[in-house]
């Protein structure tokens, strides 16, 4: 097949056709959208959240009355749920964006697809990324931002003072703790296959924050590791997600951890220590962050804590 002449005016690359498919939709779209975004100086009343954490931190400001929208992992709190949903944070589509008719969009940085964003950016509704740092400084970075956006700079001070104390509170009998537990984060167990997390991660940082270590420290981020690695690591606890909905089948999910080759052999299996938590308010790294320290460490340690 000849190379694709992308000089003359008829021809366009992938890239360049997606992002005119997406231009003709958001043509189509753009009367939707709020003209306040242009402003610039007034303070925004349709608000739309990207990410569980940002639409925590909205709730958490007082501010919930401004949302028009959120995405699909804004789950807390319940309330919440009750906002039209744009979609998944990696799927969106401006369409789907757009028809809330947002004048301001706060958006966790691990937003997607990257074609789709560009053409939202170029709308002109006011877009604000709203940092992935799964870190306690990062926290109170993304409150700072969220309530200077929302013109509540006090509020979001307050909020800062209330979480950093919900934290040191759920920490404070921490620093007491002398044998720490090893904890394995398990994403997922396909085929056999366990995923994991490595450092970097918000599983690894609320495992230490809890006062536990993470036994997997060879590589960053999530990653499918051998069965020489899981009987290696030996961890005395293993940590998972719940499995999402009322219906989730833990028993059936326990009984292929138990059958699994590596996974059997380790000291969490034989001793029955898989904990489980609430995935958003585990690896959410928002206002609740201080309820997810004290709840992982009380499953950790007990009477200890």
């Amino acid at each position: 097949m000849s190379p694709v002449n992308t000089s003359g005016p008829s021809h366009f690359t992938r890239r360049g056709a997606l992002l005119a498919g997406f231009g003709c939709a958001v043509f189509l779209a753009l009367p939707l959208a709020s003209g306040a975004a242009l402003a610039g100086d007034a303070k925004a009343q349709r608000v739309l959240a990207i990410g569980g954490a940002v639409t925590e931190i909205v709730y958490a400001l007082g501010e919930q009355e401004r949302l028009v929208g959120r995405d699909s992992t804004s789950s807390y709190p319940p309330e919440a749920t009750a906002l039209p949903d744009v979609g998944y944070i990696r799927a969106l589509s401006p369409e789907g964006v757009l028809s809330v008719k947002p004048d301001l969009i706060l958006a966790r940085e691990n937003n997607g697809p990257r074609e789709a964003v560009e053409v939202l950016k170029s709308t002109g509704v006011r877009w604000v990324d709203v940092p992935d740092t799964f870190t306690l400084e990062g926290i109170d970075e993304n409150i700072t931002i969220i309530a200077r956006e929302l013109g509540v700079e006090e509020k979001g001070e307050a909020l800062k003072r209330k979480v950093a104390n919900d934290i040191a509170t759920a920490r404070e009998h921490l620093a007491s703790v002398e044998d720490k537990r090893k904890v394995m984060f398990v994403l997922a167990l396909t085929d056999d296959k366990v995923n994991a997390s490595g450092t970097g991660t918000a599983a690894s940082n609320i495992i230490e924050l809890a006062g536990a270590e993470n036994v997997i420290s060879e590589f960053k981020g999530y990653k499918q590791i051998s069965n020489e690695a899981v009987i290696n690591a030996a961890p005395e606890v293993i940590l998972m997600m719940n499995g999402r909905g009322a219906t989730a089948d833990h028993a059936a999910m326990d009984a292929l951890i138990e059958a699994h080759p590596a996974l059997s052999t380790t000291p969490a299996v034989k001793n029955g220590r898989i904990i489980r938590m609430d995935g958003l308010l585990m690896l959410g790294f928002g206002p609740r962050t201080g309820e997810a320290i004290s709840q992982l460490a009380g499953a950790l340690y007990g009477h200890e804590h």
